[in-house]
């Protein structure tokens, strides 16, 4: 199995960009992860970026697809980010969400874990078919039955999170999908807040339809984010990936890149 990939993370009207990704492929496994970091005086971006280190480092170590080892790289995590807010100052209260996607690129599955409102996304044949669910408060709202989707990316309450990294382990939600078989012309996203609040699934779907390549599909994404003229605009980051055909028992990663680049 292939994987042609793009990346796109943009800083929006914030005042820096607290999202982080991060990337590692070696033989037979690969990872993909997004974290958007929150906490007082810029130390969001610290906490994400110690999630996505801890995380491809782990990885690397041992690939795996097992959702037990996999929960247990996001509490390693966890565990480094509050290591961190030890330190004090600014990094006192940071957070961080997570969405991370691993895949046997010869078996031809994914699972994928989370906390959070980060999210993974799986297209096929330009429908959603399936995604993360988060662990927010409109999310609960959404369960219940009080709001539908649509309503809930509006909701004053939105940005309420019931579980983030750097947080005591008994109050953090972690969770982690069964293996999930990949066919030829997949399409996988992860993504921050920053996107899917601002499209919705509906423009999420156009931008998949109208692209080519994973390249031109993050150029439409943020193209279509951008079009949305918020004025407070979150960062938002996006991780493109496209499932090709087999080539002749070889796997890998075949591209990377970020629109305008």
């Amino acid at each position: 199995m292939q994987i042609e990939a793009a990346t796109l993370t943009r800083q929006g009207a914030r005042d820096h960009n607290e999202d982080r990704f991060g990337h590692w492929a070696g033989g037979s496994h690969a990872v993909w992860l997004v974290a958007d970091g929150a906490g007082g005086h810029g130390g969001g971006d610290v906490a994400a970026q110690v999630v996505c280190d801890t995380i491809v480092a782990g990885f690397a170590a041992q690939p795996t697809l097992d959702p037990a080892q996999l929960r247990e790289l996001v509490l390693r995590a966890n565990a480094s980010v509050i290591t961190r807010q030890h330190e004090g100052g600014r990094l006192a209260d940071m957070r961080s969400t997570v969405v991370m996607v691993a895949f046997d690129l010869v078996a031809g599955r994914m699972v994928w874990a989370h906390s959070g409102d980060s999210r993974a996304y799986l297209f096929r044949q330009q429908a959603i078919v399936a995604r993360t669910t988060d662990h927010s408060l409109v999310q609960q709202m959404v369960a219940s039955g009080m709001i539908d989707d649509e309503t809930a990316r509006q909701h004053p309450q939105r940005s309420i999170l019931l579980s983030a990294l750097g947080t005591d382990v008994d109050e953090l939600e972690i969770t982690v999908s069964g293996p999930m078989r990949l066919a030829p012309g997949d399409e996988v996203m992860l993504c921050s807040d920053g996107i899917w609040e601002v499209l919705g699934d509906q423009r999420l779907i156009a931008c998949v339809a109208g692209s080519g390549s994973a390249r031109q599909w993050a150029a439409e994404v943020e193209q279509a984010v951008l079009a949305a003229d918020k004025h407070e605009q979150d960062n938002f980051t996006g991780l493109f990936l496209r499932i090709q055909s087999d080539d002749v028992h070889e796997s890998a990663i075949v591209a990377t890149g970020q629109p305008g680049t």
